[in-house]
């Protein structure tokens, strides 16, 4: 029977090093079971789980691969690992897989001590760590971003009483926590639908639409209502809309030029065209402006809610079907099928109640520096990032960005 060691090697990375290496376990036919690196600043861990075939050849070959690792300036330990122990890291394969992604400006030891504590209080053990935002200068970015993703298995305790200690940590530490299973549609998403107002844009253009028309009081008062899910989001349209009458439509192109993108959107619109997904913008504003950011980020899809206008003025009404909440669930379903994707492969991205229900049926949904009732109920959420923070939790890394 083979035996099984475990060997751990750190110190300045050499060049050359896994290729020497592997020259000499070759020459022993050794069978690799194992192997992870690591690289922090310039100091390389290695691990390998070796099978050695003949225990005759055992000794040989941690001398040889000892004095080798010495020759290089490095240090290396072997530990024997048991048929029991190695047979039961085997059968834990088996066991669901999760990632825990850790999002903010800063990742610090208080954040990473807390959510390991609840980690390990749900009986999960992490398996590997890896940081998905670039290197940080200490010299201090304008607006900087960090992102650890943690892989861990097991079976959560009790998953609501994990999330609620995430969201704990979370408004306590200024910090933005995921999980997610890890499946194959985490690394195969193809779809991303945004809302439009106050998600891809920094306004309400409504809000902006009634400052022009001197109602800015009244819209507003209503679209917060809606956003906190206290008012129907079709009534809630009406009246604001219905406040608009008689306003200029030569407005709308000043409104449009007033825009601001949210932080992040641009770099994470044109990230996922260089990837080829496809973008939806779906939205309870107006079609008006959901084109003209298509024009300008190069969006796919638009769909969005009509101004009625007559003789250059706005009526006070809209047109066709309204896009509310159930509308923007089942427009996300028929992009989807016209893509022909599974809607585990869709990201839906919102702020408000009325995004809830394209949120829940997509295989991420994202409540992006959402209301505390949206955050609540959406499974994922992100307040201490812009928008391009989302690539993290679809596994992109910074170093893998166009942009």
């Amino acid at each position: 029977m083979s035996e099984v060691i475990l060997v751990n090697v750190s110190g300045q990375d050499k060049p050359g090093l896994t290729s020497s290496l592997m020259s000499i376990l070759a020459e022993y036919n050794v069978d690799v079971l194992d192997i992870g690196q690591a690289m922090i600043h310039d100091t390389l861990s290695l691990g390998m789980l070796l099978a050695i075939p003949d225990q005759d050849k055992l000794s040989p070959v941690l001398k040889d691969v000892l004095f080798h690792v010495h020759h290089m300036g490095m240090h290396v330990r072997f530990t024997p690992i048991s048929t029991e122990h190695y047979e039961d890291w085997v059968r834990g394969q088996g066991k669901p897989r999760y990632i825990i992604t850790l999002l903010g400006r800063r990742i610090t030891a208080e954040q990473m001590a807390r959510v390991a504590r609840v980690i390990s209080d749900n009986a999960l053990n992490i398996e590997d760590i890896l940081r998905l935002s670039g290197r940080r200068s200490l010299n201090g970015d304008e607006a900087p971003r960090a992102c650890v993703e943690l892989t861990v298995r097991g079976q959560p305790l009790d998953l609501d009483e994990m999330k609620e200690a995430f969201l704990e940590v979370s408004g306590e530490l200024d910090i933005d926590i995921s999980f997610q299973e890890d499946t194959v549609y985490r690394r195969n998403r193809r779809l991303v639908a945004f809302d439009m107002d106050s998600t891809l844009i920094q306004q309400e253009v409504i809000d902006e639409l009634a400052e022009f028309a001197g109602v800015g009081a009244e819209v507003k008062a209503v679209t917060e209502l809606a956003m906190q899910g206290e008012l129907d989001f079709r009534e809630s349209l009406r009246r604001r809309v219905a406040l608009l009458e008689g306003l200029d439509a030569s407005v709308l192109a000043h409104v449009a030029e007033r825009l601001q993108l949210t932080e992040g959107a641009e770099r994470l619109i044109t990230t996922l065209k260089a990837f080829g997904y496809k973008t939806a913008l779906i939205s309870g504003g107006f079609t008006y402006f959901g084109q003209y950011l298509q024009r300008k980020l190069g969006i796919d899809y638009v769909h969005a809610n009509e101004l009625e206008i007559v003789d250059g003025k706005l009526t006070g009404q809209v047109t066709g079907t309204i896009v509310d909440g159930p509308r923007k669930a089942e427009l996300v379903r028929e992009i989807a099928a016209r893509e022909c994707l599974n809607l585990d492969q869709v990201v839906a991205v919102g702020d408000g109640a009325n995004d809830l229900p394209m949120l829940r049926i997509a295989g991420l949904g994202i409540a992006f520096r959402a209301k505390p009732v949206v955050q609540r109920n959406a499974r994922q959420s992100i307040s201490t990032l812009g928008l391009d923070g989302i690539l993290y939790l679809m596994g992109i890394k910074d170093t893998d960005t166009p942009a």
